[in-house]
């Protein structure tokens, strides 16, 4: 549970041009997001590309190095620095657990999503982009999805991200946060960023399957972000791999047929599942030929199929309860959850199945015409969102509110 040093949620009146960086789990991208004081009125232009698989077990200099040329090419192209006398307002997102001790500094706690760089962990993320811009804000990617959404839609009442990761943020009252040493006004809201996905380290709650202990063991962090390895998209196409594997060995699946090519770990995506959830028996047949490398009948592929859904339902299940917990602490009975990321929306069952087991947990009227609390899609967390917040920081800046802000 992290304090992010954002107070509040935006008006939907914040202006101003912001460059934003998002290190995320697969891709780095960066935007320039022009704010015009009207939520309908943003103005995003953004370049994204795909992390090299050698920057995420590499060291820190690779990373920062990639990350700055990669902002350098962009301002470049679109003539952002040219001629200019003030130095561009920096909104950075950075998608891993940090502690904050202001808000454009971020103390890395440890990675994630399959990351193990050194030389990152237990420094300062934003230092190394403070020196190259005017860094205003350091964001989480679910503070961001909570922020942008809420910018257009004030219903919004939590962010939440389900993707590779599986994470979520609101809004806490800075009273009730005993960490905290500060003398804002008790009354003060302030966005919390959860970083559920790694409840349970201790393993003294979830019930995890052999093929949940495979995952965590041969992880870059064993023992690390066990609820995120059961229930986020970067494990699931793990899981049905390893499950067709055990299946496969003992002749119950594919017999004969040579799995060799299967033993590669991470062979199979999430995006595999909602294949085999939303295409016809036939197509499905095919797709599995295809990913497989082998022949495949119907009825194997009705088992596969089946496998997917037991899959994705769990983890929808467990996505569930994060939401489930906020609302029972703070007593939140209607709203948005503004989610982010693959599984949230292009799983074809995953918000169907998220919002039974929510009904489940918080024990909703069997009778409801309506969900008193909806999953709706995020907006641009990791863009809009970093500009938004960067804009509020500022804002409060001008106002001579300097708490949770260095100085300048």
């Amino acid at each position: 549970m992290n304090v992010t040093w954002v107070l509040g949620l935006p008006s939907g009146h914040e202006i101003g041009e912001f460059v934003t960086v998002d290190l995320g789990g697969t891709n780095l991208r960066v935007c320039l997001v022009r704010l015009k004081g009207q939520p309908e009125e943003i103005d995003v232009k953004q370049h994204a590309c795909r992390l090299p698989p050698t920057i995420k077990t590499g060291d820190a200099r690779a990373l920062w190095n990639f990350l700055t040329d990669s902002l350098e090419e962009f301002l470049k192209a679109h003539q952002l620095t040219a001629n200019r006398k003030d130095r561009l307002p920096l909104g950075f997102c950075f998608s891993y657990p940090a502690s904050q001790e202001y808000i454009d500094h971020g103390k890395l706690k440890t990675w994630t999503k399959g990351f193990d760089i050194d030389g990152v962990e237990g420094g300062d993320a934003a230092a190394q982009l403070r020196n190259a811009l005017e860094l205003v804000a350091l964001v989480n990617d679910t503070t961001g999805a909570m922020v942008a959404s809420a910018y257009k839609d004030p219903k919004t009442i939590i962010g939440a991200i389900f993707g590779t990761g599986c994470n979520a943020a609101y809004v806490e009252n800075v009273g009730s946060i005993s960490k905290l040493q500060t003398n804002l006004p008790p009354d003060t809201p302030m966005v919390i960023n959860c970083e559920y996905g790694a409840f349970d380290n201790a393993h003294c709650v979830l019930p995890r399957t052999k093929y949940d202990l495979i995952i965590d063991k041969e992880s870059p962090r064993p023992g690390e972000q066990s609820f995120e390895k059961m229930s986020a998209g970067l494990y699931l196409g793990e899981i049905f791999r390893l499950i067709i594997l055990d299946l496969h060995d003992k002749g119950l699946l594919f017999p004969g047929q040579d799995l060799t090519d299967l033993n590669e770990p991470y062979k199979l995506d999430t995006g595999l599942l909602s294949d085999l959830e939303d295409d016809p028996l036939d197509a499905c047949c095919a797709r599995l030929k295809e990913c497989l490398g082998i022949h495949v009948t119907l009825s194997e592929t009705k088992m596969a199929c089946f496998l997917a859904s037991v899959i994705a339902n769990r983890g929808a299940r467990l996505c569930s309860c994060g939401i489930a917990a906020i609302c029972r602490m703070k007593n939140i009975t209607s709203g948005h959850v503004a989610a982010d990321g693959t599984v949230a929306n292009k799983h074809p069952k995953f918000k169907e199945r998220w919002a039974k087991a929510l009904g489940e947990i918080l024990r909703w009227d069997k009778d409801r015409r309506e969900d008193p609390i909806i999953i709706t899609s995020a907006e641009d967390g990791s863009g809009v969102g970093a500009a938004v917040v960067s804009a509020m920081t500022l804002y409060r800046i001008h106002q001579g509110s300097t708490d949770g802000v260095q100085e300048r």
